[in-house]
């Protein structure tokens, strides 16, 4: 293909540089003239491990070049990667002055070419940026439609700096946010060849997807840092410790525990988050990540009692109560607790878990049930359809199928607060009458 590249910074140049060398023909755009005379002498503008002569060879071989002049670009390609930076604002968010005067630049360039032509934002941009600004933007000055008459398409990048050649061509992943099919069929054939998953989404899931990545290897980066504090404050060599955490590839470098859905409990989780921050204090190692971790669950639930009270409705049915489905240990479970605070708010309630037997809960578990909710037995139901067929608000703990199939009988004037993503909660997302927590 014929490709445009805006902004000629770490991405736009190792972008360029890489596309040219997979066959297509490159023309960077660059708003600083000592860039733009670089890359057409063959040189990389910025250092980067293997770009230098990834640029001299496609300048040599004429797969690619830079210009100033942005309608050029556009009228002499028909993909448009815009590449520019979206950099800090005072307030926090983002900046995005770059990317909106390229987008009017593209677009003005739009109103004279003949053809269509498909813009594609790999700028790091906040969800909803391209929507509600970007192509607002492009339409503008264009005198045209996107969808239409034009291709839209966010297309994110993860290269890393140091490595950011090898990046491209092993991608850990390739994702194409599409304004609709026909914008994101060019910008996926850009691809095709490289390794790694690929995924086509609507526009703001791969304008987030950036966000989830970063700030997730922040978190790794802090929780690390963090264990290797506390560890050196006890005598422990972190390196090893974390060499041993690493090698779990089951639980904890794996997709476990990374759905979004209700708060976690248990035995174990909070229990051990409490021991080891108590453990930071007596050392006087500050672990603010670890600290925030159990008021970020608080947070969590909270958010689930504060989305009943909303709906104005005060028969609540309970549909699982034990921390995790297949179990029956109660001990600081996320629903025990809503149902105590519904319970305490004069709620009306129904109770329903077909694993939990009052008989059959000894020891500490029993002890906690006494604590917390000493008059269960009042507010249990024989069945999910009872507790179905009571309740104005039907709250959703487990997937077990008998509790899927009462659902399926609820009156339509329910609401179902969804804590597990139910089956078929796709079709169902954004309907009245049904509500997901974290989707």
């Amino acid at each position: 293909m014929k490709l445009s590249v805006f902004g000629l910074g770490y991405v736009g140049c190792v972008s360029a540089a890489c596309f040219a060398a997979r066959g297509h023909e490159v023309v960077g755009v660059d708003v600083d003239p000592g860039k733009v005379e670089r890359i057409n002498r063959g040189e990389a503008p910025v250092v980067e491990d293997r770009l230098g002569a990834l640029t001299a060879e496609a300048v040599g071989s004429g797969a690619l070049r830079a210009t100033d002049d942005a309608a050029e670009a556009v009228r002499s390609s028909e993909l448009s990667l815009v590449c520019v930076g979206t950099p800090s604002a005072p307030n926090g968010g983002i900046d995005t002055a770059f990317v909106e005067r390229v987008s009017e630049q593209i677009g003005a360039a739009l109103a004279e070419k003949e053809g269509r032509h498909t813009v594609a934002f790999r700028s790091t941009m906040l969800p909803g940026t391209c929507e509600e600004r970007l192509v607002p933007l492009l339409e503008r000055a264009s005198g045209r439609t996107a969808g239409r008459d034009f291709g839209v398409c966010v297309n994110p990048e993860f290269l890393r700096e140091g490595t950011s050649v090898c990046d491209f061509h092993d991608p850990p992943k390739t994702v194409v946010g599409e304004l609709d099919e026909e914008s994101g069929e060019p910008v996926a054939r850009l691809y095709d060849g490289l390794p790694g998953p690929r995924f086509r989404l609507p526009l703001q899931i791969a304008e987030m997807i950036k966000y989830a990545d970063n700030a997730f290897h922040a978190l790794k980066v802090g929780f690390a840092n963090e264990i290797g504090a506390l560890s050196r404050s006890l005598g422990l060599d972190s390196h090893e410790l974390m060499e041993v955490f690493r090698s779990d590839t089951k639980l904890n470098i794996s997709s476990a525990y990374l759905s979004p859905g209700f708060a976690f409990g248990g035995s174990c989780l909070p229990k051990d988050l409490r021991a080891i921050v108590h453990q930071a204090g007596r050392k006087d190692v500050e672990v603010p990540i670890l600290s925030s971790v159990l008021a970020s669950n608080e947070a969590h639930l909270r958010r689930t009692f504060e989305l009943i009270a909303a709906s104005g409705r005060r028969r609540v049915g309970v549909l699982g109560l034990a921390f995790k489905s297949g179990t029956d240990d109660l001990r600081e479970s996320p629903l025990v607790d809503l149902t105590e605070r519904l319970l305490g708010k004069g709620y009306e309630l129904r109770v329903y878990d077909g694993t939990v037997a009052l008989s059959r809960l000894v020891g500490s578990n029993r002890e906690y049930l006494d604590a917390h909710l000493p008059h269960l037995s009042r507010l249990l139901a024989e069945s999910p359809a009872e507790v179905v067929d009571h309740a104005e608000v039907c709250i959703v703990g487990t997937r077990e199928p008998e509790v899927v199939e009462a659902l399926a009988r609820a009156d339509g004037d329910s609401l179902i607060v969804d804590l597990v993503r139910l089956p078929g909660s796709e079709e169902r997302r954004g309907q009245p009458g049904y509500v997901g927590v974290g989707w």
